[in-house]
């Protein structure tokens, strides 16, 4: 049973590769609030955090990069191969988690969150879940994704596979098992279905309008929803040259990765942003307008929405990739609160990762801080 009153919780775990995180966003699509304790994990120990003197002591310098920030690649040949140091390591980071874990849940405004915890099934965690799902993939989808997805080498990614618990015993404690090893549609029905079944008067979060979306002029902005497939690829293929036409297919498996806010004016579709929240930053993809479209007001009802359901995750920060067509607005952008910014140039060190990993080639970043406050703030 849930310790947080008014919250159904959802614990979501699943072995290395098997697609948790994908899940995990499907439960923000229908309305959930998704919680990444790994990516948590890895803020404990930034330089300043609560974790990174506790980890620093444990391994020594060896750890360090020349940053002086943990590197995690260097920390993970010594505790994946060592079971003793991973418990070690597990003893200092998985009370921090907790910290923030809770910390999260109890600002959240939404009634249903879901934890993806790799370490769910070991951890006290699993106690204060009110439904345990776990993720299941074949073995060979796995290793795929992990060497094309994660750039592992095949050897490190049958090594990581090797030292978890294996599948059948997750299953078996599960309330929930969602086979990640199909299609993306097969996953989303199957998704869809446990929502129904077993989160008591769940609903699924409505696709059109926005209720909290107050129209700029002829302009408004929703969700767009798996549903909504066929029309963003169509909107992409008219106004984006991708080299081969995107099928509804290819966006049904975007949402795996992000979601996407839809603009309409004068009732028809005319832009997107296609978006994600992942380790407490927001992060704008795809900003697409058609030309024929007034562009400040398309921009100011895209970008603020986009602000809105971000803040409502809890977001620290917002990163907006664009093309250097809409960055020469620049008194716009600095109307809208938004510095261009240079990685580097990031104060935090998981805003400056969410940046390298998600900013498309030859865009220009722009920042802006949404909250003061950060979760396991460097002390």
């Amino acid at each position: 049973m849930s310790k947080w009153a008014g919250k159904y919780v959802i614990g979501l775990t699943g072995n290395i590769g098997t697609g948790k995180s994908v899940v995990r966003r499907m439960l923000e699509h229908l309305g959930g609030y998704g919680i990444d304790a790994d990516a948590l994990a890895h803020r404990t120990i930034a330089k300043g955090s609560p974790g990174y003197q506790p980890v620093l002591t444990l391994f020594g310098q060896y750890v360090l990069g020349t940053n002086r920030e943990i590197d995690r690649k260097k920390l993970g040949r010594v505790v994946f191969t060592d079971p003793g140091a991973l418990d070690q390591l597990e003893e200092i980071i998985h009370p921090l988690v907790e910290q923030g874990i809770d910390f999260l849940i109890r600002r959240a405004s939404q009634p249903v969150v879901a934890i993806e915890a790799i370490k769910l099934l070991e951890t006290k965690l699993r106690m204060h879940c009110d439904s345990v799902w776990v993720v299941t993939a074949p073995p060979e989808a796995q290793l795929a994704r992990l060497v094309q997805r994660r750039q592992m080498s095949e050897d490190d990614a049958r090594q990581r596979m090797a030292m978890q618990q294996p599948q059948a015993q997750k299953e078996a404690a599960a309330n929930v098992i969602i086979r990640n090893q199909t299609s993306f549609e097969d996953t989303w029905k199957q998704v869809v279905a446990a929502w129904r079944k077993e989160i008591p008067g769940a609903l699924i979060a409505p696709t059109r309008p926005l209720q909290s979306t107050k129209p700029v002029g002829r302009f408004q902005v929703f969700r767009g929803r798996p549903s909504h497939s066929n029309e963003i690829a169509a909107l992409l293929n008219r106004l984006q040259d991708n080299g081969q036409p995107l099928s509804a297919n290819d966006i049904m498996a975007a949402f795996g990765e992000k979601a996407y806010l839809m603009l309409q004016f004068d009732q028809k579709l005319k832009g997107l942003i296609g978006w994600q929240v992942e380790n407490l930053v927001a992060r704008a993809t795809d900003m697409i307008i058609d030309p024929g479209t007034p562009v400040t007001e398309a921009l100011v009802s895209l970008i603020v929405e986009m602000e809105r359901a971000s803040q409502d995750l809890q977001c620290e920060a917002a990163l907006v990739f664009v093309k250097p067509g809409l960055a020469r607005h620049e008194r716009l952008w600095e109307d809208l609160g938004y510095q261009r910014m240079k990685v580097d140039e990031l104060e935090v060190l998981a805003w400056q990762e969410a940046a390298r990993e998600s900013m498309p080639p030859g865009s220009v970043l722009l920042f802006k801080k949404l909250r003061q406050e950060r979760i396991l703030r460097p002390i």
